[in-house]
């Protein structure tokens, strides 16, 4: 016996199957861009993991080199907390990656070196042993290593970024018994390497604790909005009319006047009338002088400007702009606590920036005092990697706010690099180790 479908049943049996299938289709598609979301979250996980054992990978270097450089048991005490916290960091970073440790031994093996390694130094020099001549080969060794092990870390992370394989794909081969895309890369990173260093690109010292309150300001007279409009028309180079005053003032520990014209940004303080920034908003296109020019031209707008006594530190060029740091110097010794900025276009010479905050927050006139220990005194505790070149006395800032004066000795290094060695004139110690890299225009620290 033959069982007749209506057509009304049919049609509602297709109607069905239709939608069962368009749902099942959307489900579907909303589970593939959840998978989709989630692969994206975890590679990009993997990203920040391999940039963050990257960047302890340079500090690390950055903080061998110094200690290459050193030679008292505080500064290789402070230089060895600073390792082992690296090491540590990096280490975390590396247990995020889905690699197998027991694949990446020498990696492994080389990162618990740094932290015993730091932890020897500093045991040392708590018992104030200063570092022997096998120590210093040993940094040199360690220090080859992360510098090449950072290089590769770098690599990783541009070939991650371009990889167009998706993590299924890269996890798929683990399952079948092969070894994953990172796997794979970070097997290459314990081989061979080499390193671009990572730079501090305002000089030693800048930007230094702003959160301060400035005597400089508190012992000021007040002024007005007009007279404020008056003096940043001076620094912009218009007339006081074109300058608007901005919708909000700048409070804080700096209390500020704010104006604005097309394109620029400029702030006075409140007490005493004292440019806080400058800022001119310019593209350029074109670089049509030195970086040595320009130097020369941040000077003449000082020196236009009446501001005195300021000598020019260190630079740097980037984007068609060079950026001059000038340092007070008081009765010949250099106060990198008081620092001012000059920011030049390279196309017309035009100054496009001013900053001297740093100035405003911590200049005054200071008694200085007499050197305890003579320069030849301090200079016979220096590292034996390094020849004194040159030396001055200078002033910098410590992390309890407290300034310190420092015999500042710029010396060659055994191996080529030009290092700036801050030694305390009352105890002798160690107070700072930077590494000058000059190269084409620009002059920078590590």
């Amino acid at each position: 016996m033959k069982t007749i479908i209506s057509r009304r049943t049919l049609v509602r049996i297709i109607s069905f199957a239709t939608a069962i299938t368009c749902v099942l289709a959307a489900a579907d598609i909303m589970y593939m861009c959840r998978l989709s979301r989630a692969e994206k979250s975890i590679e990009y996980g993997y990203q920040e993991a391999v940039e963050e054992l990257a960047q302890s990978a340079d500090r690390i270097s950055a903080t061998l080199t110094k200690g290459l450089y050193a030679s008292s048991p505080q500064m290789m005490q402070k230089l060895s907390s600073e390792l082992m916290s690296e090491a540590t960091t990096a280490k975390n970073a590396l247990t995020k990656l889905p690699v197998a440790t027991s694949n990446l031994e020498k990696t492994e093996k080389f990162l618990s070196q740094i932290g015993n390694y730091a932890t020897s130094l500093s045991e040392a020099a708590a018992d104030g042993t200063s570092p022997s001549y096998e120590d210093y080969q040993t940094m040199s060794t360690l220090c080859d290593n992360a510098e090449a092990f950072s290089d590769e870390l770098w690599s990783l992370k541009s070939k991650l970024l371009s990889n167009d394989r998706t993590i299924s794909e890269l996890f798929s081969d683990l399952e079948d018994g092969g070894e994953s895309f990172l796997t794979d890369s970070l097997l290459a990173v314990e081989d061979g390497f080499e390193n671009t260093p990572k730079l501090i690109y305002d000089g030693p010292f800048s930007d230094h604790i702003l959160e301060k309150s400035s005597e400089m300001l508190e012992n000021a007279e007040e002024i007005s909005e007009d007279e404020a409009r008056e003096i940043a028309a001076s620094y912009c180079g218009l007339e006081s009319y074109q300058l608007k005053t901005a919708e909000y003032a700048e409070e804080g520990t700096m209390p500020s006047y704010r104006f604005t014209a097309n394109g620029i940004s400029c702030s006075v303080t409140k007490n005493g009338g004292y440019v806080c920034y400058m800022l001119r908003r310019q593209n350029v296109r074109t670089s049509n002088m030195s970086a040595e020019e320009a130097v020369e031209s941040a000077k003449t707008y000082l020196e236009n400007l009446g501001i005195e006594d300021m000598s020019e530190t260190y630079y740097e060029t980037y984007n068609g702009v060079c950026t001059v740091n000038f340092a007070y110097s008081q009765d010949g010794v250099v106060c990198y606590t008081d620092l001012i900025k000059v920011a030049v276009a390279l196309d017309d010479g035009e100054i496009i920036g001013y900053d001297a905050r740093g100035f405003l927050m911590n200049h005054i006139e200071r008694t200085l005092s007499e050197p305890t220990l003579s320069e030849t005194e301090c200079q016979s505790n220096l590292s034996p990697m390094l020849s004194v070149v040159s030396s001055g006395i200078a002033i910098i800032p410590s992390d309890s706010v407290e300034e310190k004066l420092c015999y500042e000795y710029k010396c060659q290094s055994t191996d080529g690099k030009t290092v700036l060695v801050y030694v305390n004139t009352e105890t002798g110690e160690e107070e700072d180790i930077l590494i000058l890299l000059e190269t084409e225009g620009s002059v920078l620290t590590i």
